[in-house]
């Protein structure tokens, strides 16, 4: 049996803190490969494999929730060759299962936070199909705009290549659809037409892809629409986005009427009752998997009923209504032929085995994860050894078992390094919590004189959630850094108008004038930013997107942010108290932002990129309703909703909920059992709410 990583329930904080970092770094680092370099090293049950991992250890230590943590991130890079299309409702991701227990938990977190005891609920179980969401647009019944996902909140413009399609209809058929209804579902590729498409372009001595998904992605991100018609793409509706007007009261009623308005719906989509229906569906759908003709990688269970599915709402990265349950991870066995050390963004060094190049779950795999120095001598891994290789969703690969019996007669235990790779060769230090224990994290003392770290600093400024500016990708980042042209953020935009530079950059194998325009173009349109990818850009260890948006949110524009931030430098109370008094904010970010802020360096990176920029102010929430602007505390218990459904229904209406009370507390709702905040809202003449009262209050 392969070895298993240790039960969550066994680790202790210092362990589980280890790991959370570690996940974070991978997981970014796929993502960067996969959304921005397009050249995935991992399939998609290893990376849901380690998203699950994390989402566990951060239930069992809430206080070590990172801001960065993978579970938030949401859809794939814009492409700047196609214009944005702001979505009228997000397009969001699933939380994903990967077992009967997770399944089982599914249905018991619908009925504990809609308070429905032992009630049976419905769901409909659908197939998830392994291929590129598209988002269609239809007014008065006729198809307007056709879109990526993109990052959830702005997709790309792809009408043109997404008309070719035979199953997207130009017009709704039949009758009953709203004015306005955006349609969503899933571009695939199936087995035979993907065996048929590489097959003629082999013959051709074009690209050949990888898999169907990628084919379907390259296939419908064509410039040429002419190019998309001739590839045999298909489409399966399965959702909506905004609507003009309600069309149906259950999922399974929706996924009717969209079949009724001419769209393809998946015919092994079922509904089913209770947990023992989403096992049922889910062995169904396990047993069919080898006979549909086209990807599926699990399948997604979503509440039927459209009123639960309104009051369960959301979370940061997806709705708590449906979860996707995935099939299981595959493996493979090759020799480990070098550990090497990576230097991460925040100077965390992380073993990486080096392998002989194997096929997993048709990817192939040539670098695996090893965490880190505790890992390696628990699981006793030495360059040589036979190991088996897990992918686990397309995450970065774990080795999870040494094979003892092949090892090598000459090999040693690996002895891992004391001092940094970097040409500084600076000592390694075990990193230590805000409570003082010791981690089994390692980090280069060299901070922003390592070049390493200064590099993952440039990556990460660039990525997705960042920047996201295309053409400078790891490679063009690489070489611009290498030569001295990018050594800090601002650099990147001195070059947009530096025409001189740019001109010896056609000088540069893979450069001509289309490419450098277009880098330039690219550049540009990043000048104007919103505030919170500006924060999350800035690279502040435990300051993520989440945090960003409510950092962005909380302060309001860049000005006032970063005067705040120089005041929690000081050590200010008054701005320490307001910046701990944001949701998600703890210690551990007042002191990364106290760090940070404090360092006269990355002050002066700071203001010399805002020199370059136009940084929006954050989007401001909701003002028509009657708590819109008004900081709320609950405390106590909560008889007719959870504290999770209060909150999320508060910040729909614009309100601000806090976790104290303070003078700038504007409402406490108190239930019975309600302590200290109570007694310090009265001492402060705070308005004070039942929970009835609140309800009423917000209609």
């Amino acid at each position: 049996m392969p070895e298993a990583a240790p039960p969550v329930e066994a680790l202790d904080e210092a362990a589980a803190l280890a790991e959370l970092t570690r996940l974070a770094d991978d997981l970014a680092a796929h993502d960067l490969r996969y959304y921005q370099d397009q050249a995935p090293t991992i399939s998609d049950a290893d990376y849901d494999a380690l998203k699950r991992r994390n989402n566990d250890l951060e239930t069992r230590f809430p206080h070590l929730v990172r801001e960065n943590s993978p579970s938030l991130t949401v859809g794939a890079k814009r492409s700047e060759s196609f214009a944005p299309v702001v979505h009228g409702t997000p397009m969001l991701s699933l939380d994903n299962a990967f077992s009967d227990e997770d399944a089982i938990e599914f249905d018991a977190k619908i009925k504990r936070f809609l308070r429905l005891g032992d009630a049976v609920v419905t769901y409909t179980a659908e197939p998830k199909i392994d291929g590129l969401s598209a988002s269609l647009l239809y007014v008065d019944g006729v198809l307007t705009t056709g879109a990526t996902r993109g990052d959830g909140r702005v997709g790309e413009d792809i009408t043109a290549n997404l008309r070719t399609l035979s199953e997207i209809p130009h017009r709704l058929a039949g009758s009953g659809w709203p004015k306005r209804v955006e349609v969503r579902g899933e571009v695939y590729l199936g087995h035979t037409e993907f065996a048929a498409l590489n097959a003629a372009a082999e013959a051709a001595g074009d690209k050949t892809y990888a898999n169907p998904r990628n084919a379907a992605s390259g296939s419908l991100r064509q410039i040429d629409p002419g190019i998309t018609a001739a590839r045999p793409l298909r489409f399966f509706a399965y959702a909506w986005g905004e609507i003009s007007a309600p069309f149906a009261e259950t999922q399974s009623e929706a996924l009717t009427a969209l079949a009724a308005w001419g769209f393809a719906v998946t015919p092994q989509t079922a509904t089913v009752h209770g947990p023992e229906g989403l096992l049922a569906a889910y062995a169904a759908l396990e047993a069919q998997r080898p006979h549909l003709g086209f990807d599926i990688d699990g399948v997604v269970y979503k509440v039927d009923r459209l009123d639960w599915q309104d009051r369960l709402g959301f979370v940061s990265r997806s709705p708590r209504w449906a979860i996707a349950r995935k099939f299981p991870a595959e493996q493979a066995r090759t020799i480990l032929e070098a550990i090497d050390m990576q230097v991460g963004r925040t100077g965390a060094v992380t073993p990486v085995a080096r392998l002989r190049p194997v096929t997993v779950g048709g990817v192939v795999v040539e670098n695996a994860t090893l965490h880190n120095a505790d890992e390696i001598a628990r699981k006793d891994v030495r360059i040589g050894d036979t190991v088996v290789v897990q992918r686990a969703g397309d995450v970065i690969p774990q080795i999870v078992e040494v094979v003892l019996a092949e090892r090598p007669a000459d090999a040693e235990p690996f002895a891992y390094p004391t001092h940094c790779p970097c040409p500084l060769s600076t000592p390694l230090a075990r990193e230590t919590t805000t409570a003082g224990v010791e981690t089994v994290v390692r980090r280069c003392t060299g901070e922003f004189a390592c070049p390493f770290q200064r590099i993952e600093h440039l990556k990460h400024f660039v990525s997705r959630r960042a920047f996201d500016i295309e053409g400078l990708g790891v490679k063009q980042l690489l070489a611009f850094f290498d030569e001295g042209v990018i050594k800090e953020p601002a650099d990147i935009f001195r070059l947009a108008r530096d025409e001189a530079a740019l001109a010896t950059l056609l000088d540069r194998q893979g450069y001509g004038e289309t490419s450098v325009r277009n880098l330039k173009a690219s550049i540009e349109a990043r000048r104007t930013i919103a505030l919170d990818r500006f924060i999350f850009a800035l690279g502040v260890r435990h300051i993520g997107e989440s945090t960003a948006l409510v950092l962005a949110r909380g302060y309001g524009d860049v000005e006032t942010f970063l005067a705040a931030m120089d005041r929690v430098a000081e050590r200010d109370e008054e701005a320490m108290a307001e910046l701990d008094n944001f949701d998600q904010v703890g210690k551990a970010v007042i002191e990364a932002a106290a760090a940070y802020f404090g360092e006269d360096h990355n002050r002066r990176i700071v203001q010399a990129l805002k020199a370059q920029l136009m940084v929006l102010d954050a989007e401001r929430p909701k003002t028509d309703t009657a708590v819109a602007g008004k900081t709320v505390v609950f405390t106590g218990a909560l008889e007719r909703m959870t504290r999770d459904e209060a909150k999320a229904r508060a910040e729909s209406l614009g309100a601000k909920v806090a976790s104290s009370v303070s003078k700038k507390t504007d409402i406490v709702v108190a239930g019975p059992g309600a302590g200290s905040k109570l007694k310090t809202a009265a001492e402060l003449g705070l308005t004070v709410l039942t929970e009835d009262e609140w309800l009423a209050l917000i209609g």
